[in-house]
């Protein structure tokens, strides 16, 4: 099963009143596992940047004002994302976006069921608790360090994370997926990872002394040759 962890910058909240995407970043994950796999573009919104958006993401009108239009990248991205299902942290906005963008470039938008909330899925599991990305990040206990400012691509690449962890963590299928690798399952089962241990003290019996007596009679009743009597 194929999914794209994905995140994008802006220069604000609203496309219809002229605000751009600036930046995309994503991750391609394959049966809940990161491939390799990356998509980044930063992109010449066509406008000024705003000083807020500017303190989010650090990306001045400058530096964009010779990376390629939405037009001339939106095929790529389309390309990559295909039709798999797109984790993002408060899908809306991103979809809300990226559906402009593709509406303006002429091409085929995406469908809202392509998207898959985890900020929703965050609210489901700890209500009323701080949801943000960083806020997942100290309860998960993953490093974010790096997030000095908000980033596309490594805003994508801890989200990754976080949403496995969402799942129930790195190997939420527990290596038992249908397209799970010999190595996968072994990393799961090996005797090196898991054992049975012996109990340090026996169970005490349940038979009684008369359930006891009756079982001998029993045992004594099939002769010799009975299995129960064989060492």
């Amino acid at each position: 099963m194929r999914e794209i962890v994905l995140d994008t910058e802006t220069t604000g909240f609203e496309p219809d009143q002229g605000d751009r995407i600036v930046e995309i970043g994503a991750v391609e994950l394959m049966n809940h596992m990161p491939t390799g796999r990356t998509y980044h573009q930063y992109i010449n919104p066509k406008r000024d940047m705003p000083q807020g958006a500017f303190e989010v993401h650090g990306l001045s009108t400058e530096f964009l004002s010779d990376k390629p239009v939405f037009e001339d990248i939106a095929q790529d991205f389309l390309d990559f994302v295909q039709r798999d299902k797109l984790i993002i942290h408060n899908a809306a906005f991103d979809m809300k976006f990226l559906n402009a963008e593709l509406r303006w470039a002429k091409k085929p938008t995406l469908a809202d069921d392509q998207a898959l909330d985890t900020l929703a899925i965050a609210r489901r599991r700890f209500p009323g608790s701080p949801a943000s990305l960083d806020a997942l990040c100290r309860r998960f206990g993953i490093d974010n360090s790096a997030r000095t400012l908000h980033g596309a691509l490594l805003d994508s690449e801890i989200l990754a994370e976080v949403y496995l962890e969402l799942l129930g963590g790195r190997q939420p299928d527990f290596g038992l997926a249908p397209t799970a690798t010999t190595t996968e399952v072994k990393s799961v089962k090996s005797p090196e990872t898991w054992q049975v241990q012996p109990r340090p003290n026996p169970l005490p019996s349940r038979l009684s002394e008369k359930e006891k007596a009756a079982h001998e009679s029993f045992v004594a009743a099939l002769g010799e040759n009975a299995i129960w009597g064989r060492a």
